[in-house]
């Protein structure tokens, strides 16, 4: 096997490996890692990995992308992450919804430890990283913005480890009561939450100006576990892989082979659907890769008018799925710069940062035709209605920022092709708009309603540098 490296999207960082790239979080020039090739999944590959379990064939394609970690090390890293008692087995229950529409499956991405799609990634890394710091006798400090679920998978993943720290940044009053009850309760010495007075772009623009001041990052080893990790990436790309050998189960063998399948993705900041399209481009046949947002549509417009213009925090609305709260996707530089390649990236990329806009009309054809872009967005009236129209047809909750995607999908499916909706979360941390949904009340699980009446402690700043940097200063890790 090739070894990959990683470069950056600004073309100005020295290729590095999986594990350098994995505790940098932004690449010194101010963009995101990239990994220089990309391995080719072929149809005989794919049809080796069948019987593979969740874990192992985890080793198998984050090891494409992290050639620089022993093979048996990596095994064991994901051994770790996606065994019991941290998942359930399976990791990832593929479930036909026939009842609701015909070729419709739900990828069941929430039965980690914060029942949300982020712990598939997030305990990916809270191996891959105390293993890279313990052979490089480093100590790391996370700094990290969540608009709910980021926040709570990264802190359940690194609570207690040694050498890493975690400074996690959420927007003030804008979660669920359970989202913040699942941070805000951790009582661990290395966790430090700090709500922000603002939006969850607030918080991200925080973040990204501490990382990219280098002499702070540096002085107090400062790197990052969002979506704009390549580790998370990575690690997202493999329930692309499942789901797809899950569905193709039932295809008879000679027909598997290029079985073509849509995928519904629910995103605000372009991580999770980013892992899609590159397991798309390495071979996995997805035909069209769905977009789903919320009212805050700034990808959704892009993909239909092709002119990418974020939004200011004062802009963003607060909606009924509030983790896709969100007026500027951080891994959307990736695909730009994957679709218009690297000399047109950096240009295009200036005026973005210049104008705030992104004209790229010229590509439209490309994003749909070529790639199979296809992109929509819902109402909080759509997703009570696709709360209330899959428990009615199927008997099963959905949460609404899955209920997005469900609405998405139900508009674009096309006869013929299985669509495959992402979940994000469990119901139960949203009970008000489900209860909102359905006329009452969802049950509460014990270890929600447990959850609920612990001591919360949690910081509060304004949306300023310094009070954050004074933070910083005075609790980070520095050997």
């Amino acid at each position: 096997m090739q070894h990959t490296q990683y470069i950056s999207t600004r073309g100005r960082m020295a290729p590095a490996g999986f594990m350098d790239v994995l505790l940098a979080g932004l690449a010194p020039d101010g963009g995101l890692a990239v990994p220089d090739r990309l391995e080719s999944l072929t149809a005989d590959r794919l049809e080796n990995w069948r019987p593979l379990g969740y874990a192992d064939l985890a080793t198998e394609i984050i090891g494409l992308f992290a050639t620089d970690v022993p093979r048996d090390d990596l095994a064991a890293l994901t051994r770790a992450a996606y065994g019991e008692p941290r998942f359930p087995q399976p990791v990832v229950p593929v479930t036909a919804l026939g009842d609701v529409a015909d070729g419709l499956v739900l990828v069941g991405l929430s039965e980690g430890p914060t029942m949300a799609f982020k712990d598939l990634a997030m305990q990916f890394l809270g191996q891959a990283i105390p293993y890279v710091l313990a052979k490089q006798g480093r100590v790391l400090n996370i700094l990290g913005a969540t608009s709910g679920d980021t926040g709570s998978a990264a802190e359940h993943a690194f609570r207690g480890q040694e050498g890493v720290s975690v400074f996690m940044l959420s927007p003030a009053g804008r979660m669920s009561p359970v989202q913040r009850a699942q941070m805000y309760t951790l009582q661990d010495a290395n966790i430090h939450n700090i709500a922000v007075r603002g939006v969850f772009d607030d918080c991200q623009a925080l973040v990204k100006a501490l990382s990219n001041d280098a002499d702070f990052k540096e002085a107090h080893h400062l790197g990052a576990v969002n979506s704009i990790n390549i580790g998370r990436i990575a690690a997202q790309a493999v329930y692309y892989v499942w789901s797809w050998l899950r569905v193709t189960d039932a295809v008879e063998e000679g027909a598997r082979a290029g079985y073509r399948v849509d995928v519904c993705v629910p995103s605000g900041n372009f991580g999770n659907i980013y892992a899609g399209f590159l397991a798309q481009s390495m071979g996995v046949p997805i035909r069209r890769l769905i977009l789903a947002t919320n009212e805050n549509n700034v990808l959704e417009e892009f993909f239909t008018t092709g002119i990418y213009r974020p939004r200011s925090a004062t802009d963003t609305l607060a909606t009924s799925s509030p983790s896709m709260d969100i007026s500027k996707a951080s891994n959307l530089e990736r695909f730009i710069w994957a679709l218009l390649g690297p000399e047109a990236f950096v240009q295009h990329w200036a005026e973005l940062e210049a104008t705030g806009t992104l004209d790229l009309r010229d590509q439209l054809s490309r994003l749909g035709e070529e790639l199979g872009f296809v992109a929509g967005r819902s109402s909080h009236a759509d997703r009570l209605e696709a709360i209330r129209t899959v428990k009615e047809r199927s008997g099963r909750l959905i949460d609404p920022h899955t209920a997005d995607g469900i609405t998405v999908a139900l508009r674009t499916m096309e006869p013929g092709f299985p669509t495959l909706v992402m979940e994000t979360a469990k119901a139960a941390k949203f009970p008000q708009t489900v209860a909102e949904a359905l006329g009452k009340d969802p049950e509460t699980p014990d270890i929600i309603a447990d959850l609920l009446t612990r001591p919360q402690k949690v910081e509060t700043i304004d949306n300023e540098e310094a009070p954050l940097r004074a933070l910083i200063e005075e609790r980070a890790l520095t050997s």
